[in-house]
């Protein structure tokens, strides 16, 4: 299926009131696995960020926007360059982040990952599903390698080759339809950003099988019925008052535990200083 679509849909339903905004970012961070994983690996960048200085971050791909807001809210020192290639994407943050003020630490721009001219130097870049959606994804980690400082993050969610898109066998069909590729092996991602000049530091399976059962509870059922009619929407909310704490309890028991494999990567790398 085509999924932003659907996004879009949902999202034009929140956009104008501050609050509604507030409250639809919150329940992406919820229901889906992802945040919980980028949440805790941006965490423990911002303890090891040095006090003193603005911490400086290149949302790369910010789409709705949910992790600038994070982090702006997370952090003072905090700094966001937010990029994106949808320009609707980007107009709806620039007008949140000014309602809320939190536009005085931001920058909101248009910019296409694989001719990135931004020149840094940041202290992180974070890619959260977004390499999935790029061809040429050589060239977009020689772009986050150039614009980090050194000793610099990248932080990289995105699908893995282990049924990462809803694909699980030979022919199968990918479940969002703007994927050019079903996700990446851990050695992929490890050799492409290691050719780009950065240092592995971790490769981690996520959505291992409490969060591959909570994604189909929490996001696969609802988005179906969606796409095919918002009309759904009053079973889709009763659907959540049942399905909501076990995809929850499931969550968190996915990112307790080291998975073994997964469909989804977390990978963490670093500029060398």
């Amino acid at each position: 299926m085509d999924y932003d679509p659907v996004k879009d849909r949902l999202v034009r339903r929140f956009e104008r009131s501050t609050l509604l905004y507030r409250i639809f970012l919150g329940v992406l961070h919820v229901v889906f696995l992802r945040a919980w994983y980028v949440r805790d690996a941006l965490r423990r960048a911002l303890s090891a960020a040095p006090d003193g200085r603005p911490f400086r971050v290149l949302d790369a791909g910010t789409g709705f926007g949910q992790f600038t807001d994070w982090l702006l809210r997370s952090d003072g020192r905090v700094v966001v360059t937010a990029v994106d290639i949808k320009d609707d994407y980007l107009e709806r943050l620039r007008a949140y982040l000014r309602r809320t003020g939190l536009g005085e630490r931001c920058t909101v721009r248009h910019a296409d990952l694989t001719d990135l001219h931004e020149e840094g130097p940041f202290d992180l870049v974070l890619s959260v599903d977004v390499m999935e959606h790029i061809e040429d994804d050589v060239t977009v980690f020689r772009h986050f390698a150039r614009v980090l400082s050194p000793g610099g993050i990248v932080v990289v969610n995105t699908p893995s080759d282990q049924g990462g898109s809803g694909v699980q066998a030979e022919g199968d069909a990918s479940f969002i339809g703007e994927h050019v590729r079903d996700g990446y092996s851990p050695e992929e991602i490890r050799g492409k950003l290691a050719s780009a000049g950065l240092s592995i530091e971790d490769v981690r399976y996520t959505y291992g099988a409490p969060g591959s059962l909570a994604w189909r509870l929490l996001v696969a059922v609802p988005m179906r019925l969606l796409g095919r009619s918002f009309l759904f929407v009053p079973i889709v909310a009763l659907w959540y008052v049942v399905a909501l704490p076990v995809g929850l309890l499931l969550n968190a028991a996915d990112l307790a535990d080291r998975q073994s494999k997964g469909t989804g990567l977390l990978v963490t790398a670093r500029r060398p200083a």
